[in-house]
């Protein structure tokens, strides 16, 4: 009994399965060609050892029945593969923990491929911003072997570096995808993991043999409390990385790497989702994930995978910076309760129509019967920079900024001051100012006002406006 309780299949620790996933039979198994430690506990999850930099070979294996998944018979599909912390603590603190190592490692990869030893990979991309993560394209009718390079050690994330601290352990994790009607890889089929634990160069085979020795000396009944050592570790089953690359469909960069001179893509676009929605008690935890996601808080999101809207709005403000540490808990905590940082100036924008114009025009003159109704719309500043002010003002009348060339302040005696960022002091900066900027479309004088519209724009068509009227507060004189 104890030897098929040794076998891979059920040494994986059960609280990364999925429920109701212990007896299906899974539709891919990656297969890590490194040897198993001889020194984990019979139950226990393996425990793999690496040599930084050293090639591993992770096979892709097809484990389809006949007629199952029939919609990717013949396709590619798109796996994803990782390299992140065991540690439930050091998951807390992620981000913060990669951004150290790529200031201490300036140019270099967490994870690269090893793409000239590798068999039937299609179009490797890496990130250059994620450097611990690779993808790529498979056919999972042919044969797959890709070689992993990781160029971290696992004592290069401890707390205290004194020499002879054991190192924490990582996990490899694969993500595979199918693709959508939409032509993107984002339909999930497949997780799996191991464990394992990466040591300088040859520190690995030092530190197997020195576990092997360990075992010999061990009496019989207490090697039967560990597991042997397997040559090749198997992935098992885990539940996918919660990862903006799951939601984001915007295409990945090119693979680049200083190990490999493969050039990056251009055309990275990142996820421009608003992320302005605030969480509400009812959502789910499904809600609650795509908010974390949105708002740039995805290294958590494994932490708070069953979470919903009111459990994570009931965190104190102690809870949320003891999970994800100062920095990032405060701006957790922050978004959670909907904090808006105040802008440094307010702008009130009004379209005023030429029949409003002559409505106007009348009370002026004494006619009393005649009211005019304006409609103003709030614009928020923050940069206080006319190319902010241009592209707020684009956002507004749903137009493109690119149609806006300059902007103008209607002066004294009806002169146009171009807004620019050398005036914008002066512009921007008053108490209270009522300020006219004209865009006269119509055909009326067309000789005088056309050189006007197009110093203001590169369209006649672009704007159907005749007049902006911008009342400019500054935001301290605002009520409240």
């Amino acid at each position: 009994m104890s030897d098929v309780l040794a076998l891979p299949i059920f040494k994986q620790e059960e609280s990364n399965l999925p429920p109701d996933t212990d007896n299906k039979i899974l539709p891919f198994q990656y297969v890590l060609c490194a040897a198993t430690s001889p020194a984990v506990k019979l139950h226990d999850e393996t425990l793999t050892y690496l040599n930084q930099g050293q090639s591993y070979e992770i096979r892709m294996l097809d484990n389809r029945k006949m007629g199952e998944l029939p919609e990717i018979t013949g396709k590619m599909v798109k796996s994803i593969i990782r390299v992140v912390f065991h540690d439930r603590r050091l998951q807390y603190t992620e981000h913060q923990q990669l951004e150290g190592w790529r200031w201490n490692r300036p140019g270099d990869r967490i994870l690269d491929l090893d793409i000239p030893m590798s068999v039937g990979m299609i179009d490797p991309r890496a990130n250059p911003t994620q450097l611990n993560t690779v993808e790529f394209l498979w056919d999972p009718s042919k044969r797959t072997s890709v070689f992993i390079q990781v160029h971290c050690i696992s004592t290069e994330f401890t707390m205290r570096k004194h020499g002879g601290e054991k190192g924490v352990p990582f996990r490899i994790q694969i993500d595979t995808f199918k693709e959508n009607e939409g032509g993107e890889y984002t339909e999930h089929l497949h997780s799996a993991s191991c464990q394992v634990k990466v040591f300088k160069p040859k520190g690995a085979d030092r530190k197997q043999k020195t576990d092997r020795e360990k075992m010999e000396k061990r009496a019989p009944q207490e090697k039967e409390k560990y597991q042997p050592s397997y040559e090749t570790t198997i992935l098992t089953e885990c539940s996918p990385w919660p990862e903006v690359t799951y939601v984001n469909n915007s295409p990945s960069p090119g693979f680049n790497s200083t190990h490999n001179s493969f050039p990056v893509a251009e055309g990275y676009e990142c996820m421009t989702i608003s992320a302005n929605a605030n969480l509400l008690p009812a959502a789910t935890p499904q809600d609650a994930q795509q908010w974390l996601h949105r708002n740039r808080f995805s290294p958590f999101c494994r932490l708070f995978t069953n979470f919903s809207g009111a459990d994570l709005l009931k965190l104190t403000r102690e809870d949320v910076i003891q999970i994800c540490g100062p920095a990032d808990g405060i701006r957790l905590f922050n978004a959670l309760k909907g904090r808006v940082v105040r802008p440094r100036l307010t702008i009130y924008v009004c379209q005023e129509s030429q029949q409003a114009r002559e409505q106007q025009q009348k009370h002026e003159n004494g006619d009393a019967a005649t009211s005019t109704f304006f409609v103003y719309h709030a614009i928020y500043l923050e940069e206080l920079t006319a190319a902010e002010l241009t592209e707020k003002i684009a956002q507004l009348f749903n137009i493109s900024p690119r149609q806006i060339s300059q902007i103008f302040k209607q002066g004294p005696t009806g002169i146009h001051v171009l807004v620019s960022d050398e005036v914008r002091t002066a512009f921007f900066c008053a108490a209270s100012a009522l300020c006219t900027l004209s865009i006269k479309t119509t055909f009326l004088n067309e000789l005088l006002l056309i050189n006007i519209f197009n110093l203001f724009c590169k369209s006649r068509q672009c704007l159907d406006i005749d007049v902006f009227a911008l009342l400019l507060t500054d935001d301290s004189e605002l009520p409240g």
